[in-house]
């Protein structure tokens, strides 16, 4: 094989006189090496088409800083500026103008409020005529677009600026190959950060945390994967874009069956749902097996039941009174015996929980819990819930381990960020434990007639001469 390898490696060089972008393979019906310049392309299992290799070529390097700052700018522009006060609002309106410029609107400086307005509405109606033939639900994206008001429509500089941040959020979406980060995750979970307290139904994923369980549940490209409670569409498009990527890239046929048939989410908040729709067609992708629909209804079920699903990653609304185990119970009876469905939840929700949950256990079972670090969503500390559907827990003990620390570190005015590029290493390091189910110090088996969350080590108790001194000091007081 050596001989070979150099040989191409010669030819690669022969080539590169020429042309400043050279790849070579080597491919003898089993096997498939690949050289990109000198480089080795590490991971090459099977021979793929030419689309592939050109996009092993396209600039995908995200500087996640300057979108942090472009979503801000964006947020007190159309905040403050021009005065949309509703968060969801805000992002619905930048959202339908991003899908806009993806589908060629003009979008330029100077265009006065009605103009540009138009401009984005017009196009939306034109991207998806077709799509919205087979799902009318689609025309609520619309709908929502067309219900948002401005109180200032005269601040021709905020439009100006409006239109420019679009214009330079839209150049970094539009990449042929992902990899890594996807820049509307970003933006998402950005605006994120200014929702208040009376929005707190709605928590959007954090792009590590869908990726980590893309991971753990063993996603692959032949799946069909379902998320009831899609919000913005995160773990739609995470998936979308890995199983493409598997697939061969964008240009595949594959990824045109991916898109239209492998992809599907349900969301009940009608602003959230024109949202989800939005990040899908920024995206190109299946956006009519999005539905509107609630999560814990017999509709749904029997929606679930006709799509054949093999995975489901979802963060479900972590409050009782949105129905958090309603919709985690509907979704494992609505999917196939030994689906893998994946549920982020606050730590304590199946013990707070414990009837509701004894009766999902008597016909699915718990596999797997991964408490996640302490930080990764505000206010609340999670866990991933692995389970296996309609296959009974019957005392079957559960895997649980502890991510607890993601190495993100808290950026002044921009929340926490991978600033020194640490996860994915530790991705792959707790993707390795969870497959294996070892390897880690805080793995540990836990009976399920005892607990349900993973179990934190007791303190040791301590005591010494300074602790009795401090009772002695406050009993002479």
């Amino acid at each position: 094989m050596d001989k070979y390898v150099s040989e191409l490696k010669k030819n690669c060089d022969i080539v590169g006189t020429k042309y400043k972008k050279v790849i070579g393979i080597l491919y003898n019906g089993y096997e498939v090496i690949v050289f990109k310049n000198e480089e080795r392309v590490v991971g090459e299992t099977e021979l793929r088409n030419k689309e592939y290799y050109f996009g092993l070529y396209n600039d995908n390097n995200i500087d996640t800083n300057e979108i942090y700052n472009i979503t801000r700018s964006i947020n007190d522009s159309l905040h403050f500026d021009l005065g949309i006060k509703n968060l969801y609002n805000r992002m619905i309106f930048t959202a339908c103008a991003l899908v806009a410029k993806r589908y060629g609107a003009t979008l330029v400086k100077g265009m006065d409020y009605n103009t540009f307005h138009t401009s984005i509405h017009s196009t939306l109606a034109k991207s998806y005529s077709e799509d919205i033939k087979k799902n009318s639900k689609l025309n609520l994206l619309l709908d929502v677009y067309s219900s948002i008001q401005m109180n200032m429509t005269d601040n021709q500089d905020a439009i100006d600026n409006f239109i420019d941040n679009v214009c330079r959020i839209s150049d970094k979406i539009n990449s042929d190959f992902w990899n890594g980060e996807d820049v509307m995750a970003i933006f998402f979970n950005e605006f994120n950060r200014y929702k208040g307290k009376s929005e707190a139904g709605q928590v959007f994923t954090p792009d590590n945390i869908t990726s980590l369980m893309y991971r753990i549940t063993e996603t692959n490209k032949d799946d069909k994967v379902l998320d009831a409670a899609c919000g913005s569409g995160a773990f739609l498009v995470k998936s979308m874009c890995n199983m493409m990527k598997e697939a061969g890239g964008v240009r595949t046929k594959e990824a045109e069956d991916i898109k239209k048939k492998q992809l599907y989410g349900i969301e009940l908040d009608r602003e959230v749902f024109a949202l989800a729709c939005a990040n899908m067609l920024i995206h190109k992708d299946g956006k009519t097996n999005i539905e509107q629909l609630d999560a814990r209804s017999e509709e749904t079920k029997k929606w679930i039941e006709s799509k054949q699903i093999t995975k489901v990653l979802m963060n479900p609304p972590f409050e009782n009174k949105y129905g958090c185990i309603e919709i985690v119970a509907n979704v494992l009876n609505s999917v196939e015996r030994n689906t893998t469905c994946a549920f982020i939840m606050p730590d304590n929700k199946l013990e707070t929980n414990i009837n509701k949950v004894r009766r999902i256990l008597a016909k699915h079972r718990l596999v797997k819990i991964i408490k996640l670090p302490e930080k990764t969503f505000q206010g609340c500390t999670t866990s991933i819930f692995i389970f296996k559907a309609k296959i009974p827990q019957n005392d079957h003990q559960i895997f649980t381990c502890y991510i607890k620390d993601d190495g993100f570190e808290t950026v002044k005015n921009q929340g926490r960020q991978d600033i020194n590029n640490k996860w994915r290493e530790i991705e792959d390091y707790w993707v390795d434990v969870v497959m294996k189910q070892s390897g880690d110090e805080s793995v540990k088996w836990i009976n399920p007639n005892t607990s349900l969350s993973y179990q934190m080590p007791e303190q040791r108790f301590q005591i010494d001469e300074s602790d009795f001194k401090i009772v002695i000091h406050k009993t002479k007081q």
